[in-house]
C-alpha cells in the first residue's frame, strides 16, 4: 500500500504558488507529473535581496489541518476585494482548479475530502527546510522576518510560557520580529524573553504609557546584497482592547500613522534604499496605511490570517499576505537599483508536510521540547463525526462545540465564544485529543465565567464586536471574527451603521424573543476583565465530552445575514 507521501509523488501535479512581476497566477504541472519538493521550492533567484516571511504560526510546531474560511466579508471600499473572497469565487479569481492541492491549501472547498488526500500542512521542521534551502541559495542576501503571534496558541506554549516557540524560532535564526498575542504572557515574561532574543523585537507603535516615549526599537537597518534595508516593526495596534490591558499596563499601542511616517522618513534619511514594514495591523488596515504613508516599498502583513497567492499593489507599495499556522512561507526576491525597487519575484510556498523533507536538527529539537508533555497531548477526550474548524465570519464548528459545553456545564441560557482566528481543525472520524482542544483555547486568561446579563447588554456586546469587524473605516477594525453565540439566534446587517446591525435576537430553545430588560444567564470565556472567575475553558469542554464523547454537529443556521 502506498504511503501518502508516495501517493502524492505518484499522482499529484502542482507547481508552487508563484508570482513574477506585478502579475502572478498559480499554475499546475502537467497532469500525472510527480510532485516533488523541488516543485515547491525551486524558484529561480531574482534581484539582489530575498525576504522570507512567516506570520501567525500560533505556536504550532507540528503539521496541522487548518480549514480556511468559507465566508470572509468585506465592507465599504474593500467589499469583494482580496482577501474578502472565499470558496469558489477565490478559485475563479486566481484560476485555481477545484480539487487541486492549491484549492485545498487556500480555500474551504471540499476540505475534509481533500485533507485525506493531501494531508497536513506546516510543521516547524518543514519550515526549517525551506528557510535553510533559501539561505543556502542566497547566503547573506536573505532576511527572515517573523510577523508575530508566534509564542501563543498551543498546550506546550502555554505550559512553557512561550519558551518552546522561542527555542524553535531561535534555531531558525530570524532577523527581526514583531508581536501581538505575545503580550498576553504579561510584561515581565515578555521583557524576559525579548532580552534573551538574539535578534530585535520591533514595535514602533508601542510607547511607554507613563512617559509617552517609544518602548521598543521602531526599525532596524540591514545591508543585504549591497542594499541598505530598513525593517520597521508594527505590533497589533489594538492589543490593549482585544486583550487584557492589565497584563501589560505600562505600554500603550495604536496605529500611530504619523509615527510610522516619521520612522519611514528617518530610515530614508539614514540611507535606506528599501523600506519593509513588518506589520501585525491586519490586511485592511495595512491597505489603508499603504495609501496614506509614502515611502514604504513592501508591507509584510499579518494578524488577519489571510493567505494570498499574489501580492496586492497599493500605489508603489506591495502587500504580502502569508497565511497562518505554518501553512505557508513567503519568498520575495527583490531587485533594488539606484535606491529604488525595480522589480520582484514572489512565491507563497505551501508547506505540504508529506512532500517537504523535515529538517533533522529541527525535528530533534521539537521532539525534545514536546517530550515532557507527550502523554497528555495524546490523551483522547472524544471522537468527532463532524469537521471541527474555527474560521468563519459568524461561526465555526469548534466554537459550536465550545458553546454547547458552556450551555451544559455552566447551566446557561446563552453562551458566548470569542471570534479568535487561531485554532486548528479536526477531521470527521478523528479522535479529539488534549492537544486538539488546546489548539483552540490555550491562553493565559481562560476562565469560563457565568453571569446575568440583560438582553440590552447582549445586544450591545454584539453591536460592539460587529463594529470592530465591519466598520467601513479600516482603522477601526480589530481583525477578529464575530463573537460566536450558543443558545441564541440573531440577524445582522454588516453594512448598517453602528448600533443598527443586530436584530431578531431569539432564544433557540423556546423561540422567544430576547427582551431588552430581562436578565439571562450567560456563560463565556476569555474575558479581558481582571479577576474573572470560573474554571478554564478546556476543563469545561472536557467535562462536556465525558458525557457526550461523540461530537456530531448540525449545520449552524442561527445567524441570518441581511443584505
Amino acid at each position: 500500500m502506498f504511503s501518502r507521501r508516495e501517493f502524492l509523488a505518484a499522482t499529484v501535479a502542482l507547481s508552487a504558488i508563484t508570482g513574477s512581476g506585478l502579475v502572478g497566477k498559480w499554475s499546475r504541472a502537467a497532469a500525472q507529473q510527480a510532485l516533488k519538493e523541488s516543485d515547491l521550492l525551486d524558484f529561480g533567484a531574482f534581484g539582489n535581496v530575498t525576504l522570507v516571511h512567516i506570520t501567525d504560526i500560533h505556536a504550532q510546531l507540528m503539521p496541522v489541518y487548518f480549514r480556511e474560511p468559507s465566508t470572509n466579508l468585506g465592507v465599504g471600499a474593500v467589499a469583494g476585494l482580496p482577501p474578502h473572497i472565499s470558496g469558489s469565487d477565490f478559485l475563479k479569481l486566481y484560476n485555481i482548479e477545484s480539487g487541486s492541492p492549491e484549492a485545498y491549501a487556500l480555500t474551504s472547498e471540499d476540505f475534509s475530502a481533500l485533507a485525506k488526500t493531501y494531508g497536513r500542512m506546516g510543521g516547524i521542521d518543514r519550515i526549517a527546510t525551506i528557510v535553510r534551502r533559501v539561505r543556502a541559495e542566497r547566503g547573506d542576501d536573505m532576511l527572515l522576518l517573523d510577523g508575530g503571534d508566534t509564542w501563543q496558541g498551543s498546550y506546550t506554549a502555554l505550559q512553557t510560557k512561550g519558551q518552546d516557540m522561542v527555542d524553535a524560532f531561535n534555531a531558525l535564526e530570524p532577523d527581526a520580529m514583531t508581536g501581538h498575542w505575545e503580550f498576553t504572557y504579561g510584561t515581565d515574561r515578555v521583557n524576559e524573553i525579548i532580552e534573551s532574543l538574539p535578534f530585535p523585537f520591533l514595535g514602533g507603535n508601542i510607547f511607554d504609557a507613563e512617559w509617552d516615549e517609544p518602548a521598543f526599537d521602531a526599525y532596524k537597518m540591514f545591508e543585504k546584497g549591497g542594499v541598505k534595508i530598513a525593517v520597521l516593526g508594527q505590533a497589533f495596534p489594538y492589543t490593549p482592547i482585544a486583550n487584557p490591558r492589565w497584563m501589560f499596563p505600562n505600554w500603550s499601542f495604536g496605529i500611530r500613522e504619523e509615527e510610522v511616517a516619521r520612522n519611514v522618513a528617518a530610515a530614508r534619511a539614514e540611507g535606506a534604499e528599501l523600506v519593509v514594514f513588518l506589520s501585525h495591523n491586519g490586511f485592511d488596515v495595512d491597505r489603508a496605511l499603504a495609501g496614506r504613508v509614502e515611502g514604504i516599498d513592501i508591507i509584510l502583513t499579518g494578524h488577519t490570517h489571510d493567505a494570498l497567492p499574489e501580492p496586492v499593489l497599493v500605489g508603489k507599495t506591495l502587500l504580502i499576505a502569508s497565511g497562518s499556522h505554518g501553512k505557508f512561507v513567503t519568498r520575495l526576491d527583490v531587485d533594488v537599483q539606484g535606491g529604488a525597487m525595480k522589480g520582484f519575484r514572489h512565491r507563497l510556498i505551501p508547506v505540504f508536510s508529506d512532500v517537504i523533507t523535515p529538517d533533522s536538527e529541527m525535528t530533534k529539537l521539537v521532539a525534545g521540547l514536546r517530550a515532557p508533555y507527550e502523554t497528555e497531548l495524546k490523551r483522547e477526550l472524544g471522537t468527532t463525526q463532524s469537521l471541527l474548524y474555527r474560521r468563519g465570519n459568524f461561526n465555526g464548528t469548534f466554537d459550536d462545540l465550545i458553546c454547547q459545553a458552556l450551555l451544559e456545564v455552566r447551566e446557561a441560557d446563552i453562551a458566548l465564544s470569542p471570534g479568535f482566528r487561531w485554532g486548528t481543525s479536526v477531521l470527521p472520524g478523528q479522535k479529539i485529543t488534549v492537544e486538539d482542544l488546546h489548539n483552540a483555547c490555550a491562553m493565559t486568561y481562560p476562565a469560563a465565567y457565568r453571569s446575568a446579563m440583560t438582553g440590552e447588554t447582549l445586544k450591545t456586546i454584539l453591536e460592539d464586536v460587529a463594529d470592530n469587524l465591519f466598520n467601513k473605516d479600516p482603522y477601526y477594525q480589530q481583525g477578529g471574527d464575530m463573537v460566536r453565540v450558543g443558545g441564541m439566534g440573531y440577524s445582522i446587517d454588516p453594512n448598517a451603521e453602528m448600533g443598527r446591525r443586530i436584530s431578531g435576537m431569539t432564544l433557540l430553545k423556546s423561540g422567544e424573543s430576547v427582551e431588552p430588560t430581562k436578565e439571562y444567564q450567560v456563560a463565556g470565556w476569555a474575558s479581558v476583565n481582571e479577576g474573572t472567575e470560573g474554571p478554564p475553558i478546556w476543563k469545561v469542554v472536557e467535562e462536556h465530552l465525558k458525557h457526550n464523547p461523540v461530537v456530531e454537529l448540525t449545520e449552524n443556521r442561527s445567524v441570518k445575514i441581511l443584505e
